[in-house]
């Protein structure tokens, strides 16, 4: 099994998942005690958030590839970065490197292609929402994707205002039903958890759609990745 390399904390809270669902999976595959060669690098996630908030997306693109870098030279055999935001800069971490990049939105429209839906809504910070970047991804795999027409501002604001800091409400949790709702008002037949701490909230217990965690499924995938 090749080592993994994952760039994390962004939030910490999120990749906390990641590394219990890599090493889940990896002894779900191969049994017995083993558990998954990892490598974290878990970032500052203020400066990062920063550069975010100013729009320096070339600034944090470069940290990031240099992140990934130095994951390949300390021996990761594929690379993932544990945060959907900031695949708004994949380009820039694949040019850096010589080894597999696994892209979190592609095990995410691989399973949903395999269950048959063609709509989805798609929920995560208003960056992932309001640009282009994840929603083509999705769209070259044939997927169309809608985003809520009203309440984005909160929904991002419960993102980085309660969930990175590991605050959990019901309250919150009843806005993102509600975005649910408007979005399968609108003809989404299933709904994409596309903020890694969304997972924290929303589940298919609580959703009026058929939820994708898009941190469980990345997880998994980067487990196939450094198998296959």
């Amino acid at each position: 099994m090749k080592t993994i390399g994952l760039i994390g904390g962004m939030s910490w809270e999120s990749t906390a998942h990641y590394y219990r669902v890599i090493n889940q999976e990896t002894a779900a595959r191969r049994g017995g005690l083993h558990s998954a060669p990892l490598i974290v690098h878990s970032v500052d996630f203020a400066p990062i958030a920063a550069m975010q908030s100013s729009g320096d997306w070339d600034g944090a693109g470069r940290q990031l590839a240099a992140i990934a870098r130095d994951l390949e030279v300390a021996g990761a055999g594929v690379i993932g970065l544990a945060t959907n935001t900031m695949h708004v800069v994949a380009e820039q971490i694949v040019s850096a490197i010589n080894v597999p990049f696994v892209h979190i939105a592609d095990p995410t429209s691989d399973a949903l292609l395999a269950d048959g839906f063609e709509t989805v809504g798609l929920l995560g910070t208003r960056f992932t929402m309001e640009m282009s970047f994840y929603r083509d991804r999705l769209a070259s795999r044939g997927l169309q994707s809608l985003i809520p027409e009203v309440g984005r501002t909160n929904l991002n604001g419960i993102i980085y205002e309660e969930l990175c800091l590991g605050i959990v409400r019901d309250e919150s949790r009843r806005v993102y039903v509600d975005a649910i709702n408007q979005l399968k008002a609108r003809g989404a037949e299933a709904v994409i958890l596309g903020c890694t701490e969304i997972t924290m909230l929303i589940d298919d217990s609580s959703s009026p759609l058929p939820v994708y965690d898009t941190t469980d499924l990345h997880a998994k995938a980067l487990v196939a990745a450094a198998l296959g």
